[in-house]
């Protein structure tokens, strides 16, 4: 009787990684920069309370 043993791809590359700390970088500054302008007055406001929360200028 054999065993076949499997392992999964968990390890990440350091390009890959890099890529994914910059892609999640781009969606915060886009949440946190662009939303606040949106015309839809929920998230504006959600988005204008954030930055006030986390100290950001926005006035």
């Amino acid at each position: 009787m054999t065993t076949a043993t499997h392992t999964t791809g968990a390890a990440t590359s350091s390009a890959s990684r890099a890529f994914q700390l910059s892609l999640s970088a781009l969606l915060g500054l886009f949440v946190v920069g662009f939303v606040g302008f949106s015309h839809l007055e929920v998230a504006h406001n959600a988005a204008h309370d954030y930055r006030h929360s986390m100290a950001f200028p926005c006035h």
